[in-house]
């Protein structure tokens, strides 16, 4: 009999017997647990349950309704998600005049290691169209001079394309409330220093002037608050006090930049990462597990 693979994702306050409750549950419904992952970070408690689906003794719909009670009874968030419901993430790459964070992103698309798809790439310049043509995405752009048209514009393309997930590639323009709003945790920016320090602009200068002998460069979820987002990840380089130019700092913050902007954006279309209470949760469980289910 094929197997019919979903996984059920639970979330709340820690207490006890929250496994066993939901085991339980399964067992007497004929649903077989094929892997199972559970963490508790700061007091929350997080489990994800992979099942095989082919041989349970109720329907879908009795299911998705009992697991929902089942949730409000110990105060958890439940949702349960078929494998044959997924499908790959789309992503917009937004930029403006560097082509760094660009390239990487394009150059691990191409390889395979992303779970979704860049499907656009939208700009306040048109520095960077032939990049995105000779990797044969679609580029548009608008100027930012006039700021509520520009991000009138922004959403009208991000609907458009039916967006999953913005990558902020060196965009240098802050995003407005209203599109942070409506993408919530959806909207990953590169900042080219190790945050908290150095926000705002010219943070690799700030550094060298500062005299620093250790930088780097975050990839974090936006908020309205700006540079203060919950932090994905983070690389470091070492300056050269007295012998490194201002210049010299800011190119090899570049060569990281990519890199972690990329590896956030494979991160999150893996289902790795869980944004709550201004912090990243990473969920390592359900990557492998999405990998289990297309075998």
């Amino acid at each position: 009999m094929p197997t019919i693979k979903a996984v059920i994702n639970v979330i709340g306050s820690d207490q006890k017997g929250v496994v066993a409750r939901f085991a339980t549950y399964v067992a007497e419904k004929d649903i077989n647990i094929l892997d199972i992952e559970q963490q508790v970070v700061n007091g929350k408690f997080i489990m994800d349950m992979l099942v095989d689906l082919a041989e349970m003794s109720l329907s879908l719909d009795q299911l998705i309704t009992e697991m929902l009670e089942l949730g409000k009874e110990i105060d958890m968030q439940v949702r349960v998600t078929f494998h044959d419901q997924r499908r790959r993430k789309r992503v917009a790459a937004m930029v403006t005049k560097e082509a760094h964070c660009l390239d990487q992103m394009i150059s691990d698309w191409k390889t395979g290691k992303y779970r979704g798809d860049i499907v656009c790439v939208l700009g306040n310049h048109p520095d960077l169209e032939s990049v995105a043509k000779d990797a044969g995405l679609p580029f548009h752009w608008l100027s930012s001079k006039d700021k509520p048209a520009h991000f009138k514009w922004i959403m009208e393309k991000l609907a458009e394309y039916d967006i999953d997930l913005v990558a902020l590639a060196r965009y240098m323009q802050i995003i407005p409330p209203e599109m942070v709003k409506k993408y919530s945790n959806r909207i990953i920016n590169i900042h080219p220093s190790l945050l908290p320090y150095f926000p705002g602009a010219k943070p690799y200068h700030q550094a060298w002037e500062r005299g620093v002998r250790v930088t780097g460069c975050t990839a974090h979820f936006v908020t309205e608050d700006l540079d203060e987002g919950p932090t994905i990840l983070q690389d470091v380089f070492h300056i050269n006090v007295g012998n490194d130019t201002a210049e010299d700092v800011r190119e090899k913050g570049q060569k990281l930049e990519g890199n972690v902007l990329s590896n956030a954006v494979q991160m999150y279309l893996d289902e790795k990462l869980l944004p709550f209470e201004n912090k990243v949760v990473f969920r390592p469980g359900l990557s492998r597990f999405l990998d289990h289910a297309e075998d």
